[in-house]
């Protein structure tokens, strides 16, 4: 089957894994290639971008792009997996006022340091961190750097609160949850977590679950893919004269004007998405970090 390389904007339902997603979307395409952009938690809902054919390649461009996630979280109870599919283990019923939440969330803007959740994918020793707790053993994970950008309580509604959450990729959620009930010395769990945008993506753009399968039984699913160089819109474009574009299919850099920074989408003269560039300013040159299309 031909490489239809592009992209596919879907608003995943609660239950499913990110991994359910992407066997519904290989299966209804009829392709072999198929990766995303950023896992969602089973109790997630929202935006997952899902990459096909060789836009794949895209995933770890578009999955270190920043997040903008609703999360609701419960105070006064702290869970294993700190959301609501773990065991209580802790609860308090000396709940904090509005006042103190919002302290605390001006107190966590801006650069820090986060541990992941026991119960998350992250290997240590070849083996997943959640199949270690499950199994009762001791997990120890390092600290990793994050940054929230915006931190907004938007609905008080105790023991219940909402937060509109603008964050760094590799955020766990499910951490800012539990760090914000230990902050408060109450606990706190997540209950409910959206993603409303990965980088330029929205949900406004994104399509239901149901409505994609419906297309794929009608075979008219292709309407809602979107070409690959979209999900990096926000990357300057390179147009590349025959000669150029030749040379970066070979692994070769081509000359760039001073200043450039960054990734660069580069096309050829017929206007084709060819290859993502890396901007090495010292030697005035983009550099090809992944080509897409073979000569």
């Amino acid at each position: 089957m031909p490489d239809l390389r592009g992209i596919l904007l879907l608003d995943k339902p609660t239950g499913p894994t990110s991994h359910d997603m992407i066997y519904a979307v290989r299966r209804g395409t009829g392709q072999r290639r198929v990766g995303h952009a950023g896992t969602l938690d089973p109790l997630a809902t929202g935006l997952l971008i899902i990459c096909l054919g060789s836009a794949t390649r895209l995933s770890e461009y578009l999955a270190a792009k920043d997040k903008r996630y609703v999360a609701r979280l419960r105070l006064g109870q702290t869970t294993t997996t700190y959301d609501a599919q773990g065991k209580v283990v802790a609860e308090s019923l000396a709940l904090p006022g509005r006042a103190a939440v919002e302290a605390e969330l001006a107190a966590l803007r801006g650069p820090g340091y986060q541990v992941p959740p026991a119960y998350s994918a992250i290997k240590l020793g070849g083996q997943k961190a959640y199949e270690l707790a499950r199994r009762g053993q001791p997990v120890t994970l390092e600290a990793r750097p994050v940054e929230f950008y915006a931190l907004e309580l938007t609905a008080w509604e105790p023991p219940e609160c909402v937060l509109a959450v603008h964050c760094s990729a590799g955020t766990y959620i499910r951490s800012l949850a539990h760090d914000l009930g230990q902050r408060l010395g109450c606990g706190a769990h997540l209950t409910a977590l959206r993603r409303t945008a990965s980088g330029q993506a929205t949900l406004a753009e994104a399509v239901p679950l149901p409505v994609l399968q419906a297309a794929f039984g009608a075979g008219d699913w292709k309407r809602y893919l979107r070409p690959a160089d979209s999900a990096v819109a926000d990357w300057p474009a390179v147009r590349l004269s025959a000669e150029e574009a030749a040379r970066v299919m070979r692994g070769q850099a081509v000359p760039t004007a001073p200043g450039a920074a960054g990734y660069g989408r580069a096309y050829d003269p017929a206007g084709e998405f060819i290859a993502v560039l890396s901007a090495d300013p010292a030697a005035a040159q983009w550099r090809p970090e992944k080509v897409f299309v073979e000569r």
